[in-house]
Order: C-alpha cells, then structure tokens, then sequence
C-alpha cells in the first residue's frame, strides 16, 4: 500500500467531508470518486472517509465551538467550503493528539487559501486562533475576527451584487 502524505489526506478529508455536505451517497461512490479525481489509492479514500466521519460524529460540539468564536457571523452564512474547513481544522485541535495545534490551524488556512480566498484564510485563521488561545486560557484578539468578518461582509457583498447583474453576454 502506498502511503499518501499528510497534506494530500487532508485535502480528501475536506473534500469528503464537502461531498456529505452536499449530498448523500454511499460510502463506495464517494471512495471511488475522490481515490479517482484526487489519483489516491482505494486504501487512502478509506482512510479519508473514515477520519471525515469522525469529524461528523462530534458535528455538533465541533459547530458550537465554532459559532462561539464567529461573534455576530452566524454559522449559517459561512461557506460549505470555510464551514467543512473549520470543522476539520477544529476537529484536529480538540480531538486528534496526533497533529499539534499549530498544524492543524496552518493547514487549514492552507486549505482555504487553496479551496476559497485570502480573505475566508484570514477568517479562517482567526477563528481557529480564538478556539485555540481560550482554550489555553491565553487572551484573545477579538478585533482580528472582527476584521476578518467585515472582509467576509465585504467580498459576500460584492458576490452578491455581481449574481445581480446583467450577464455580459446574453443567449
């Protein structure tokens, strides 16, 4: 069996994890799909699948955890892609002793830099950094998830003015 690295199993965790968000299929089907697109052996969309659904069976501490640092941002408007992000980068600080805080946060911003934007990184970070620093008991830096909210507000804003507008070209 061929070991595949950590950062790529991760991005098939997320991308499992994005997959049951958005719809349901058997366990098979989406092993099948992902080892295919993302050229990983059966063995390692397994591995994917199980640790995806270990960050689903602790979905409800894991979304608390994370609506309890977003202040005014309700959960409900963050991203599919920024919410299975967070889930996971939360599910890597509070429940796997294997990866070490500070891992499992850059390799969440990693992953939204690559999958979403600077700015869902930046919030991202933030986020991950309150769960982390108040679990420690350290003081937190609440105007930085404040900035990173407006950033989110600001793109979201120009997202939905832009889904407004007149096509450039018209059938």
């Amino acid at each position: 069996m061929s070991t595949v690295p950590a950062q790529k199993l991760r991005e098939a965790v997320f991308q499992m994890l994005y997959s049951m968000h958005m719809a349901t299929a058997d366990r098979k089907a989406i092993e099948d799909l992902l080892a295919k697109e993302l050229a990983i052996s059966k063995a390692a969309a397994a591995t994917a699948y199980d640790r995806a659904n270990a960050v689903v069976g602790h979905l409800q501490e894991l979304d608390e955890r994370i609506a309890s640092a977003t202040l005014a941002f309700h959960i409900d408007r963050i991203s599919t892609a920024e919410k299975n992000i967070l889930r996971l980068g939360t599910y890597e600080l509070f429940y796997d002793d294997e990866i070490p805080p500070k891992v499992a946060i850059a390799e969440a911003v990693r992953l939204t830099r690559k999958f979403s934007s600077p700015e869902a990184a930046a919030f991202v970070n933030a986020v991950l950094d309150t769960l982390y620093k108040r679990s420690l008991g350290q003081a937190v830096d609440e105007q930085a998830i404040h900035e990173a909210v407006e950033e989110l507000k600001i793109i979201e804003d120009v997202a939905n003015e832009a889904s407004q507008e007149k096509p450039l070209l018209e059938d």
